[in-house]
């Protein structure tokens, strides 16, 4: 019946917050997310085919590159109807390079599930979606996939889940077996078996065998359940059955607060499980209007924190698509609805945004355009180009807190296959940019580099793709110079003579300048020069020439920095001598004595922090000694992991957010930031010289 009411029927319908849920699908790349998803629209009518990530034909992967790739890239929304509500599904990326993306649908879902398959350890990235969640206190469930394939073990999975993250873990639904087969599975709430009968799922009773499982999970569910409430703890204490509005106000009450962690199963091929998990998220899970407080600041900057709810439109957006198809934003309205016809005020610019023609959006594809977004719901807004990601948009001036993207720490050099095509990289880079703002784009005017910032290596060959197919510009990564500086040790005096004599007037230009080490970055120019043997006028042009200068080093041509120069003495000819023949003689006596200056190269150090498991230490701190790192101490975390602070040369951190995920099973993360310049070693040194 309730499956009926979801069938083939279009987001026509509007939902009230109390029929809305928001939740997003979490865990490692390549668990089956984007296929849960793919099951719900399709069993709901959503779609009239079941799409398949190898197909490459699935609504949430519809990037070209998701589809070359078979990874998921880019969070993408699909909404489901089902029992007369409305889930928003937000499929997320489960590469760590894509990691954005997931911040961002944690910043607007009410729930997270974690989706991990039926066989092998407890992944990484189901880890990290677990701390994420905690982290904000999200009610968080767990979908087990790929039930049915050979060598799954559910009740392995489950004990390592519970060992993991503790007794909070319990199946609302097991498998059911026929032989060593999985051939249904079992609501152990509801004590109902559900197999799949040609795409559509059939109630039966629990089997005989399967009796002691089901029970033993409902006991555990019980337990839970109990530690909701005094009452029901006393009750279950004094050994009472709960009534079915206690145990589903239980259930509800537990994941709320997160003493339970609901596990379900399925396989999103067959379709076997997802009615059974569809039911549970209208279940479980908090509507809108019953999520957490949302955080910002008021129109006059005071912390303020709002819960879903109608009044005063609040609407913050999350998520810009900017391809062929036209620019969309994607909104969480907090408070609204959000219609068409009031002015709103956008809190970055502090501008009045009259909104655009608005859209439920399945994937790439615009369901339906409507005449408002209800509140608690997710939309689009078409054509509204000077609204970016993390934007709030309200009647009264509230800034919602921006999602907490992390600081890109993977740089390449970028640059044009083919000359001149600099400035169709920039718009390129600039307009990718408004869809995934966890990277960054710089001119570094020093090394004279257009530098790229990810978080890895996957993500910038994906902008790379994406500039070729997008904007039709090839582009090539190479390694980010490092901005070295150079300085003298010791003091020299040299002369700068420019004599030139070419029919008509010459030029003339003599100097003695000393070079001296000093404090000051800049260098420092002064004069001491006695008797007028140079003319005050020409002081100027001989500053300027040493200045120009100093921006080329004599080893390897970097900007010369704590050099002092004074020009005390030189000669000059009444007819010959001009501004630009002192300013080439101060840059001879330069080049003349830097080089007897003992110079020496300066390399950029940076403070590094690392944050690690305790088991990965040994490996971590030996990797920095061999970075020439000084390890300056170590800090523990709540969490049981280490924060380990360094400072490490920034010429040896190119590849450090590879290395270190290679090194920690992607369980490590750090921050770079540069600090000061220091002294390079010699044989650093030379090995920066050559290069």
């Amino acid at each position: 019946e309730m499956l009926k009411t979801g069938l083939r029927r279009e987001c026509n319908m509007s939902y009230s917050a109390a029929n809305i849920r928001n939740i997003c699908l979490l865990g490692h790349s390549g668990v089956g997310k984007t296929m849960l998803a793919e099951s719900m629209l399709y069993l709901t009518g959503a779609t009239d085919r079941l799409g398949k990530t190898a197909d490459g034909n699935t609504v949430c992967d519809y990037d070209p590159e998701e589809i070359k790739r078979q990874i998921t890239i880019a969070t993408a929304l699909a909404p489901v109807e089902f029992g007369g509500c409305k889930i928003n599904v937000l499929d997320t990326p489960g590469n760590f390079d894509f990691n954005g993306d997931v911040l961002a649908a944690l910043q607007v879902a009410d729930a997270a599930v974690i989706v991990l398959p039926a066989k092998g350890d407890i992944s990484v990235g189901a880890e990290r979606a677990y701390k994420e969640i905690k982290a904000r206190n999200l009610p968080c469930l767990i979908y087990v996939s790929k039930t049915d394939e050979d060598n799954g073990d559910f009740n392995a999975v489950v004990a390592k889940l519970q060992e993991k993250f503790g007794n909070a873990v319990t199946p609302l639904v097991i498998p059911k077996f026929e032989g060593e087969k999985v051939a249904g599975v079992i609501d152990v709430v509801g004590k109902k078996a559900y197999t799949m009968n040609k795409n559509k799922t059939v109630a039966e009773d629990v089997p005989a065998d399967a009796a002691d499982a089901v029970e033993e999970s409902y006991m555990a569910l019980m337990e839970n359940v109990a530690e909701t409430s005094e009452e029901l703890m006393e009750k279950f204490f004094e050994g009472e059955e709960f009534t079915a509005e206690e145990v589903a106000a239980g259930l509800r009450a537990g994941v709320k607060e997160g003493s339970l962690i609901p596990v379900f199963c399925g396989s999103a091929f067959s379709g076997l499980g997802t009615e059974t998990f569809l039911k549970a998220v209208i279940d479980l899970v908090p509507n809108p209007a019953e999520g957490l407080p949302v955080a910002g600041t008021d129109a006059d900057g005071e912390p303020i924190e709002l819960t879903v709810g109608d009044g005063d439109t609040v609407a913050f957006v999350f998520k810009t698509v900017s391809d062929q198809y036209g620019k969309y934003s994607y909104v969480k309205v907090i408070n609204g609805p959000l219609t068409g016809d009031a002015p709103l005020t956008n809190s970055r610019t502090g501008d009045s945004e009259k909104m655009g023609r608005m859209y439920i959006m399945r994937g790439k594809k615009s369901v339906e355009e409507v005449k408002s977004i209800a509140t608690g719901d997710i939309g689009a807004i078409a054509k509204m180009d000077k609204l970016k990601t993390n934007d709030t948009i309200s009647a009264k001036g509230v800034a919602l807190n921006p999602i907490p993207f992390a600081e890109p720490v993977f740089s390449k050099a970028i640059a044009p296959k083919t000359r001149g095509q600099e400035d169709k990289i920039g718009i390129g880079l600039n307009r990718l940019n408004e869809e995934d703002p966890s990277f960054s784009v710089t001119n570094n005017a020093e090394t004279h580099q257009m530098v790229v910032a990810g978080a890895g290596d996957i993500q910038l060959d994906v902008l790379v793709s994406k500039l070729k197919s997008r904007f039709s510009v090839e582009a090539v990564l190479d390694t980010a110079r490092v901005p070295y500086r150079e300085k003298i040790r010791k003091t020299v005096e040299k002369q700068g003579k420019f004599k030139k004599q070419t029919g008509g007037s010459g030029q003339y230009g003599d100097v003695w300048v000393r070079f001296e080490p000093c404090e000051e970055e800049e260098m420092v120019f002064a004069e001491e020069v006695f008797g007028g043997s140079v003319p005050r006028n020409y002081f100027p042009a001989v500053e300027k020439g040493l200045r120009e200068a100093c921006l080329h080093g004599v080893l390897a041509g970097y900007p010369v920095v704590n050099l002092k120069a004074v020009l005390y003495d030189g000669s000059y000819h009444p007819v010959d001598s001009s501004e630009i023949a002192f300013k080439t003689a101060a840059q001879l006596a330069y080049k003349a004595a830097l080089p007897e200056a003992s110079p020496v190269l300066m390399e950029p150090v940076g403070e590094l922090k690392v944050t690690v498991p305790d088991s990965y230490m040994g490996d971590v701190m030996g990797d920095l000694n061999k970075r020439r790192g000084r390890v300056m101490g170590m800090d523990p975390t709540k969490d049981g992991d280490q924060i380990i602070t360094a400072e490490v040369p920034m010429a040896e951190m190119s590849n450090y957010a590879i290395e270190l995920r290679a090194m920690t099973q992607s369980r490590g993360s750090f921050t770079f930031h540069f600090v000061r310049y220091e002294d390079c070693p010699p044989a650093a040194q030379q090995k920066a010289i050559d290069e």
